[in-house]
């Protein structure tokens, strides 16, 4: 497993096996993680976060196969990547 949070989305490189649905995962893995975010830090709840849920609705999903080496460094340096280019369009300006 891989895993990069950003300030405003997550990174997040998983192995699934086949028998189980993506939707399925990503709505235990949403559900579960904003349970215990909203029992650590309950000051979360008084915020209405995308219609009082932590996560937003969507996701994006993309399978790996041969490439997996290359999409875990891209998950894992993402952030740096980000502000790398962040810093280059400002210098343009």
């Amino acid at each position: 497993m891989e895993l990069n949070v950003q300030l405003d989305h997550v990174h997040l490189l998983v192995k699934i096996p086949p028998k189980l649905l993506v939707s399925e995962v990503m709505g235990h893995l949403k559900g579960r993680t904003a349970i215990r975010l909203f029992n650590k830090f309950p000051y979360l709840r008084k915020k209405k976060l995308w219609g009082n849920h932590f996560w937003a609705k969507g996701y994006c999903v993309d399978t790996v196969g041969v490439n997996a080496e290359m999409i875990r460094k891209y998950v894992k340096y993402q952030e740096k990547h980000e502000l790398e280019d962040n810093q280059l369009s400002l210098k343009g300006m």
